[in-house]
């Protein structure tokens, strides 16, 4: 059925929802739900840490009976079996809402469209694409997983005006004011992984966690782009492609250096670009990116789409995502 004038308000601030999930999930995707009956929140929930319980689950044992309730989700209510728990698509048929709202039919194979399928056959109302395009960016790790079978990759770079991350001498501390910087704590607390290039690790011994209050225990799990072994606490990655082969990493952070920024847009891996910029010039400086291979200047349009830009303070965030 087509969708009804609040149904994209109620929609987003499920994905807003399903933003707080971010890093925890995987492999499962971090799904948003929103119990909504007359205008009022009755239950919401979100995927839990480690996958379960999930979004709906939560939703609906927190709303108790949703006659008559619009149920929001931002992903399609799963169909398969699991030893975990029983199909949230099970779950809302026997809960009997008046109507189900998704953003995203899943990809996965075991549900794709059997979980529509399934609330219809119940005789419950289905709306689905709505708010589509932020609830993939919401989910971007578990669909880049699905349709790549990799992390969705971040590549962070601070830079000055004139596009450099250090002084001649490597020193880079700090490029960008507390805003940016906080900022940029608040996207580790989202990815599963971080990584930095060998020649970062030695320069700057960078500890690579979340230092803000209440997200320290989101710190993410620490990578070595090398080709020698890792210090203790730290796992080493010796080219880009093996990101492929890390289990429970749907997000992937990277923050530096040139060298590493250079290897992963080479391998066509960067699927996101977080980039500040402070007001500041250096000029002789360190280049924010080596090499890439570039051999003209047009095949480097059309690559990066402006998803948001904001100031930080002083500080310019922009977002660039694949086109």
């Amino acid at each position: 059925m087509p969708p009804r004038a609040d149904d994209r308000r109620w929609m987003l601030a499920a994905i807003a929802l399903a933003g707080r999930g971010s890093g925890r999930t995987a492999p499962n995707p971090n799904v948003g739900c929103i119990v909504v009956r007359d205008g009022r929140v009755m239950g919401r929930g979100v995927t839990q840490a480690g996958g379960r319980p999930h979004a709906e689950a939560q939703a609906l044992a927190m709303a108790g009976s949703v006659e008559g309730a619009t149920v929001y989700v931002t992903l399609e209510p799963c169909a398969h079996f699991s030893t975990r728990g029983p199909a949230c698509a099970d779950l809302l048929a026997a809960a009997a809402p008046a109507r189900v709202v998704v953003a995203l039919t899943d990809p996965d194979p075991r549900t794709n469209g059997r979980g529509i399928a399934r609330l219809e056959a119940a005789g419950i109302a289905v709306t689905a694409g709505v708010a589509a395009d932020e609830a993939r960016r919401s989910m971007a790790g578990f669909l880049t997983r699905q349709a790549s079978n990799r992390p969705h990759v971040t590549l962070k770079l601070a830079t000055s005006l004139d596009g450099c991350i250090a002084l001649a001498d490597g020193s880079s501390r700090w490029i960008t004011g507390d805003a940016a910087r906080a900022h940029c704590h608040v996207e580790r607390s989202r990815h599963e992984a971080i990584l930095v290039g060998r020649r970062t690790f030695d320069a700057d011994a960078p500890r690579l966690d979340v230092r803000l209050p209440g997200l320290a225990d989101r710190s993410p799990r620490r990578l070595l782009l090398t080709h020698g072994a890792a210090p203790e606490g730290w796992t080493a990655i010796a080219r880009p492609q093996l990101i492929a082969d890390l289990e429970g990493v749907d997000h992937l952070f990277v923050e530096g250096g040139a060298a590493t920024a250079a290897a992963f847009l080479r391998a066509d891996l960067v699927d996101r670009l977080l980039l500040y910029t402070a007001p500041i010039l250096i000029g002789g400086g360190r280049p924010a990116i080596a090499d890439i291979g570039l051999g003209d200047l047009a095949s480097a349009h059309g690559r990066w789409c402006m998803a948001d830009t904001r100031m930080l303070g002083s500080d310019r965030l922009s977002i660039y995502e694949r086109c």
